[in-house]
């Protein structure tokens, strides 16, 4: 079976990990949010693309659910010297936002080869092979969108990075934006026509896939393979696992449950797999016209794990 994932960071990272463990025989290819990136340092850095390589090939620090395992941080501690004299206007060295010793490799190889000219495609096949993957990892574009937040309170608006590490996610949003993505092409057409099902990843459906469905012509073309579309709800008994998708869903008016995610997807996926905690609400999301499945969603053993992915194959079974 040839499975397309639409993909964030952690969550979808997870589900990647659990799908190859329970079904090693499946062809998989992740399409990875971009939106996400961001620059610094000089460096063009691609926070989810990097967490599904590293989660895939075992070397996620698996406390952080970021980075790298056993990492360093000789370079960032050292840039703390150079913010005694960085003018005011300045933004170089930043310490906000950590990068380990081992994971810079990763930055410096990425930067280099699209300084090259190759493609963002083209380097994230590279990189993925370097750490013998198993899945193809697709960025959704090779062009740059940027997702920027709108914050309520000074009505400023901010990179996502910036909102999400600097800030903590503490602060209440208005709007959320995708810069770039009305004129950006959609790279993973061919894993989409060419996979028996399409799997939305349990990622925030806001800043995760939105980035993804903002992209002209990927909402037609999950539609129109509706029955073979799956999502699995991010949202268990109003919260998210990990992350502001909760209350990012509040914050813009929306509802922070399943069936808020339910009637987001609703209209590009015919099934929904939510987790046992929010079984009262199955009748609920199929009143959105969608087919719900309950089950235990949150993975890391696997038992759970078992039941999920069986669940999510058993769409097209």
């Amino acid at each position: 079976m040839n499975i397309t994932v639409l993909c964030g960071g952690v969550g979808a990272a997870r589900f990647v990990k659990a799908l190859l463990a329970v079904e090693p025989g499946v062809t998989v290819s992740a399409v990875v949010n971009t939106g996400d990136d961001t620059e610094l340092h000089g460096l063009h850095i691609s926070p989810d693309i990097d967490t599904v390589i590293y989660t895939v090939a075992g070397a996620i620090d698996p406390e952080r659910g970021w980075g790298l395992r056993d990492e360093s941080w000789t370079a960032m501690r050292s840039l703390e010297r150079y913010s005694q004299v960085r003018p005011s206007d300045s933004s170089a060295a930043p310490t906000w936002f950590n990068l380990g010793d081992q994971d810079l490799a990763t930055h410096f190889y990425r930067t280099a080869r699209l300084g090259e000219g190759a493609s963002l495609c083209e380097v994230t096949a590279e990189i993925a092979q370097a750490w013998s993957l198993p899945i193809k990892v697709v960025p959704m574009t090779n062009d740059r969108v940027r997702t920027r937040v709108r914050l309520r309170d000074s009505d400023s608006v901010i990179d996502f990075q910036e909102y999400f590490v600097k800030h903590r996610h503490s602060l209440a949003v208005s709007e959320v934006t995708f810069e770039g993505a009305e004129s950006a092409a959609f790279v993973g057409n061919a894993e989409l026509e060419g996979s028996d099902l399409v799997v939305i990843a349990p990622s925030n459906p806001i800043v995760s896939i939105g980035p993804i469905r903002a992209i002209s012509g990927v909402d037609e073309r999950l539609a129109a393979r509706r029955d073979s579309v799956v999502a699995i709800s991010p949202i268990i008994a109003g919260a998210a696992l990990k992350g502001p998708a909760d209350r990012m869903l509040s914050e813009l008016g929306l509802k922070s449950s399943v069936v808020g995610v339910a009637e987001l997807y609703a209209s590009i996926c015919g099934t929904l797999i939510i987790d046992s905690a929010d079984a009262d609400l199955a009748s609920a999301v199929e009143a959105t016209g969608m087919r719900c499945i309950v089950t235990n969603t949150i993975m890391g053993k696997p038992e759970s794990d078992h039941a999920l992915i069986q669940a999510v194959l058993g769409v097209v079974s």
